[in-house]
């Protein structure tokens, strides 16, 4: 697989073109509309393991290569709330080291962040020379939520859509490799997801107030979206549409794609010889009692 990647270069993320306010990303096959639902069966779970298996593989050759020629790579998930953005970072993210792919999930800003430079508290998140990054959700919270709910005036956000397509462009210009998710869910699966959230005590925790209340906001939060692509799906960084009701097949969809985007080399080391231990010389271990263990109640 690695040597097909030589056929994708990045700068091809240049090449797509817009397709009107609904579905001006490129989509994983499927167009952008969160009101629909796909008609696709659910991907047996033997099936998604023996692929996830192998695109893992395949992340884990191009985090060497990250690493290994210097790259910076940032990733934005964006999308509705239980279209499955979370899952789709775990996934991505479970077998690589967590120095070179970390996670950038902001907290909502502090008094002292609301008076700076909107997209001040999110540059001391990008990667370094040889990292990748994963924004679960990103400067765009501001053409969405803060513009839905009110956080942000009519001119801020107005200044968002102007400022944020140069902000975009510079980081490409400065050799970012930046890459924008849109997770798209279908109401009546985001209903159901809610639902089960309540339900499961472990997954309350997920449900926030604003999750709920984008749940009686559903139209306005399409406009704020259809507004954020119609200003900001540029040529340098498109956006990408996810279809999110079937997790399994989005997650696959999205690893599949991303390692499309960027061209690698398989840089696996050879198999590792052991080298032999070194003779005890005497070593003697303390006595069990004197430490303190675990109770083994399993």
């Amino acid at each position: 697989m690695a040597k097909d990647k030589g056929k994708h270069k990045h700068g091809e993320q240049g090449e797509h073109h817009h397709h009107g306010d609904l579905d001006a990303a490129t989509t994983l096959g499927a167009d952008s509309r969160d009101d629909e639902v796909p008609g696709s069966r659910k991907l047996p779970e033997k099936d998604y393991l023996r692929e996830l298996a192998r695109l893992q593989l395949e992340l884990a050759k191009l985090q060497e290569w990250v690493k290994a020629r210097g790259l910076k790579v940032v990733v934005i998930f964006e999308g509705r709330d239980a279209a499955g953005k979370g899952g789709a970072i775990k996934t991505i993210t479970m077998g690589l080291n967590p120095r070179v792919a970390r996670i950038a999930a902001l907290p909502a800003p502090t008094e002292r962040e609301r008076s700076q430079w909107y997209f001040q508290r999110y540059v001391s998140h990008l990667p370094a020379a040889g990292e990748i990054v994963l924004f679960d959700r990103s400067w765009y919270n501001r053409a969405g939520v803060e513009r839905v709910m009110g956080f942000a005036t009519p001119a801020e956000v107005e200044e968002f859509y102007r400022s944020c397509p140069e902000f975009e462009r510079m980081l490409v210009r400065s050799g970012t490799i930046l890459v924008k998710y849109w997770f798209s869910v279908s109401d009546a699966e985001q209903e159901r997801r809610f639902q089960g959230r309540i339900s499961d005590p472990t997954k309350r925790w997920k449900l926030s107030p604003m999750d709920l209340m984008s749940r009686t906001r559903w139209v306005e939060y399409s406009i704020a979206k259809d507004e954020m692509f119609r200003h900001t799906d540029i040529k340098q960084a498109p956006w990408y549409v996810v279809r999110g009701d079937d997790k399994k097949r989005a997650r696959l969809n999205v690893i599949k794609h991303l390692l499309s985007l960027i061209p690698y080399e398989d840089l696996t080391p050879e198999p590792i010889i052991l080298p032999p231990r070194e003779p005890d010389r005497g070593y003697v271990r303390p006595p069990l009692d004197e430490q303190t263990f675990v109770p083994e109640v399993y």
